[in-house]
């Protein structure tokens, strides 16, 4: 069972920290000295016997000449040590102490209680003189231990429903009338089963009547969700420095809210990756941006001067205000540097960058593409259709199906694939949209036709070869970006290279467009598209009168130039100069360090993060040390090749200024996490949403679907009621 520091503002606990805790003494002259100091008058009047027994101090609140450690497992204080070192103020701004204290009113909403926290606490007192077999809580009435069985029934109930994706109400609104809630009927279950706290609490209920309201529920579910998000922001706040990615937007109650994830490095130098809320997505830019502040700073307990990074997945018409709410927070905090996500292909997050309806037509339809495929049997008719289009050619039909896996849509070189597929995906969905053998359902169907009807579009086919030819610039650059550290640190020295092929391109804009316009003429005559201006500019020509328009240069102008000085502008944005110091910092790996043959110039790059360091003064002789190490290494020992695999050296805490750079580098949304694909969060999230239809939707499950892995007790939920730990932060 973990102890509570019992400091005010403090909210250190045993079970997550590796500080010392040291009971008040027995001493009754000493104890009282210690209690004035903490400002606990809620102590005072407790024995100094009970205050030994149920009250801790962590060792943080002393002076480190009074801790002493004995040995490896052992720390212990001085006879004479006093707690001298508190924070009696924080509270009057901290917003842990208001999150904390919903909590506690949630809690009082839900139960009703009926004497108030103040008569449970006195019974508290008059119990703790009676004896007890564990030392390490304080004594609770019968009252309150059977109220706190039926607590943790409850949490213990509210948080497997998370776990399993189970909506609280049934998945259809008829089914109502028909049977209870899945909560209530989870309940009824544990019952029968043999659950004697609910059974007392809820004997007296009539037949077919809630147990809980609707409203309970939900605010059952609001206190799980903060102590499961409680457990990650306080190993956020411990590794101080952090990241900020969002995701695609998610519709809850006909509202649109922004996934918000934190990266970060924790305390066992172990990169995470973490979802922890939704924000309503609603208003201007800079009321996004006030928001964002407001949930990280006000909420969370966190400071923006100490975010790093930010990218944002967005896609359609958010791109547009997530790129204006990027730029908003770098103008308040220049180190929050804006980067591609490393959960998005670099040429599609540059493609859905582009606010031209052409190309976001293109990205919809690919997203559409991708979910249409998910199903093996339009998977199936697929496959079958490149066999059919490409039999003469059996060569290249194998390598397209090789291409078309699952994700393939999301990939570095989707536009390529997308054009050879072009014939059989047309050709797919006539089969689909024929579906003689009836085995295709009518929303399929309509699917399928409205796709081909949105690709079988000369203004899109142009639009596809110019985003491929424009692209292929930046291929090689995004797979680099999300490959290894050392991939990453060469993608960082080539971009000056990338930046001058696609400066040539615009240079000789008129021959480049003149071979990919051919190129689009011929891939539309072969499936039989006719070669036009889209009809709504002819339109608004006719309109204003302007002679006949031909079609060559209406592409040159109003696609091929756009999305070549659109990309172009994209690029340089997101590698700026202070960008690409950081990435450039990525030398401090060892295996960079090896492969440059050991003369590279950290220090060059070292003052976009001089203030993040502890000994920046030391840093050219520390750096110097470093790379002697690794010069003159063993053979035998072999270069760590990544941050993570560096940062879990047991001797880098020995160069303190290269150990924080690393963790700073490593929380760069850019660089790819250890985990697979198939365990972040972003993909945990998703997995959530396409388990369940949209109106099933809830925000407060998803948080705990999502965050199954982290560790969280039971317990503790109930615990927090009547230890009075929250009571602590509100004095």
């Amino acid at each position: 069972m973990p102890n509570f520091c019992a400091a005010p503002n403090c909210t250190r606990k045993s079970t997550q920290s590796d500080l010392a805790f040291f009971r008040f003494p027995r001493d009754p002259e000493r104890c009282r000295i210690w209690v004035e100091n903490c400002r606990r008058a809620d102590l005072e009047a407790k024995t100094s016997d009970q205050l030994n027994k149920h009250y801790r101090l962590c060792a943080k609140h002393f002076d480190p000449a009074m801790v002493c450690k004995t040995s490896p497992y052992r720390t212990v204080l001085k006879d004479t040590a006093i707690p001298t070192i508190f924070d009696l103020t924080s509270h009057l701004k901290n917003p842990h102490t208001r999150h904390r204290k919903r909590i506690k009113e949630l809690v009082r909403k839900i139960f009703d209680l009926a004497s108030s926290i103040d008569q449970i606490a006195s019974k508290k007192d008059a119990a703790e003189d009676s004896t007890t077999t564990n030392e390490d809580e304080p004594q609770l009435s019968m009252e309150e231990k059977a109220f706190r069985e039926y607590l943790r029934s409850l949490f213990e109930a509210v948080v497997m429903l998370g776990k399993q994706s189970i909506p609280l109400m049934p998945l259809k609104a008829s089914e109502t009338e028909l049977k209870p809630n899945n909560f209530q009927a989870l309940l009824d279950y544990r019952m029968n089963a043999g659950d004697e706290a609910l059974k007392k609490r809820f004997e007296a209920t009539a037949v077919n009547s809630e147990y809980l309201s609707v409203t309970q529920q939900s605010q059952l579910l609001d206190i799980c969700e903060n102590t499961v998000r409680e457990e990650m922001l306080m190993e956020v706040r411990e590794s101080r420095f952090f990241s900020l990615v969002t995701g695609d937007l998610v519709e809850f109650a006909n509202e649109k809210h922004l996934p918000l994830f934190l990266r970060f490095v924790n305390q066992q130098n172990v990169l995470r990756e973490e979802f922890l809320d939704f924000v309503p997505f609603d208003g201007d830019e800079p009321a996004l941006v006030e928001r964002l502040e407001a949930q990280l700073t006000d909420r969370w307990g966190l400071s923006m001067e100490d975010c790093r990074g930010q990218a944002h997945k967005a896609t359609g018409i958010s791109t547009t205000k997530m790129k204006a709410v990027a730029v908003l927070l770098m103008e308040k905090y220049p180190l929050a540097l804006h980067m591609p996500c490393s959960h998005m292909a670099l040429n599609i997050h540059l493609a859905n960058s582009l606010p031209f309806p052409n190309v976001q037509v293109v990205m919809e339809t690919l997203r559409r593409i991708g979910a249409f495929f998910q199903a093996q049997s339009t998977q199936d008719e697929l496959e079958k259709a490149i066999s059919t289009h490409y039999q003469k050619n059996e060569e290249k039909g194998a390598a397209l199906k090789q291409a078309c896996i699952p994700g393939w849509t999301e990939q570095h070189n989707v536009f390529d694939v997308l054009l050879d597929m072009l014939p059989p995906l047309l050709l797919c969905m006539d089969n689909i949209r024929d579906n003689e053998e009836g085995k295709f359902a009518a929303s399929v169907v309509a699917d399928g036709y409205s796709i081909a009807e949105t690709l079988a579009d000369f203004e899109i086919v142009v639009t596809i070869v110019i985003l491929k030819n424009v692209l292929t610039f930046t291929r090689a650059f995004g797979r680099n970006l999300q490959g290894e550290t050392l991939d990453v640190f060469f993608a960082a020295n080539s971009l000056t290279a990338v930046l001058h092929s696609l400066n040539e391109v615009n240079d000789n804009i008129d021959v480049y467009h003149e071979f990919w316009y051919e190129e689009a003429v011929s891939v539309a005559t072969m499936i039989e598209i006719p070669v036009k201006v889209p009809r709504l500019f002819l339109r608004k020509q006719r309109a204003a009168d302007v002679g006949e328009i031909q079609a060559e240069p209406y592409f040159k102008e109003y696609v091929t130039m756009p999305v070549i000085h659109g990309i172009m502008q994209e690029v340089e944005d997101m590698f700026s100069e202070t960008n690409l110091k950081a990435l450039k910092c990525l030398s401090l790996v060892p295996a960079v360090m090896g492969q440059m043959k050991f003369n590279t110039t950290e220090e060059n790059y070292a003052d976009v993060y001089r203030n993040d360091l502890p000994n920046p003064d030391t840093l050219p002789a520390e750096l110097h040390c470093w790379r002697i190490k690794w010069k003159h290494r063993g053979k035998e020992v072999r270069l760590p090749t990544t941050i993570h695999e560096t940062l879990q050296l047991p001797d880098v805490k020995f160069f303190p200024n290269v150990n924080s750079f690393l963790k700073v580098l490593s929380t760069l949304p850019v660089l790819k996490l250890e985990d697979s694909k198939s365990d972040t969060a972003s993909g945990r999230l998703q997995a959530y949403l396409d388990s369940m239809p949209p109106h099933q939707w809830n925000k407060s499950l998803a948080m705990l679907n999502v965050n199954t892995h982290v560790k969280h007790d039971l317990d503790v939920m109930p615990r927090f009621f009547f230890s009075g730990h929250f009571l602590k932060t509100e004095q």
